[in-house]
């Protein structure tokens, strides 16, 4: 996508994304007040970045260990038999555990952000993943972290 593609931002659509990003509930009013311009206008600017795939969505934020989920860790997996079909993401997507499914380069070939219990519901869920997708694992926990879910915004 570049220039000739017409899906370069401008300022005021850069100016309306980050205030969505800060802000996903923010009315056409207020945001109409930060790019400074007419409500009509700017709900058609929403519309445009939504309908062009800019803006893909609106969602609330939860926090995994006010959920219960106190352990986080990122999964490697590998195929058990490199010639068999790659279809891991399809095996796992059922398992809610799994936040993200991220195909990687490198010795594993993809990456999953687990979110659990403990220890334990850890174990429980690594040996899931192993028999849902026929894969061996490499398990890292997280210890802390220090920032996540940041939006790029060119």
């Amino acid at each position: 996508m570049g220039e000739a593609d017409g899906h370069v931002l401008d300022d005021t659509d850069r100016i309306l994304v980050r205030a969505l990003v800060a802000d996903g509930r923010a009315t056409l009013a207020q945001l109409a007040s930060a790019a400074g311009l007419s409500v009509s206008a700017v709900q058609a600017r929403v519309r445009r970045l939504e309908s062009r795939g800019v803006v893909t969505g609106y969602a609330a934020r939860l926090d995994p260990e006010a959920l219960g989920h106190m352990l986080s860790a990122f999964v490697a997996i590998t195929p058990l038999d490199p010639s068999q079909p790659d279809d891991a993401p399809a095996r796992l997507q059922h398992i809610p555990e799994i936040e993200s499914c991220h195909s990687v380069a490198g010795e594993e070939s993809y990456v999953l952000l687990v979110r659990v219990a403990s220890a334990r519901a850890l174990e429980d869920l690594l040996q899931r993943i192993r028999t849902a997708a026929d894969v061996r694992t490499r398990s890292t926990i997280i210890l802390q972290t220090f920032y996540s879910g940041r939006d790029y915004v060119p």
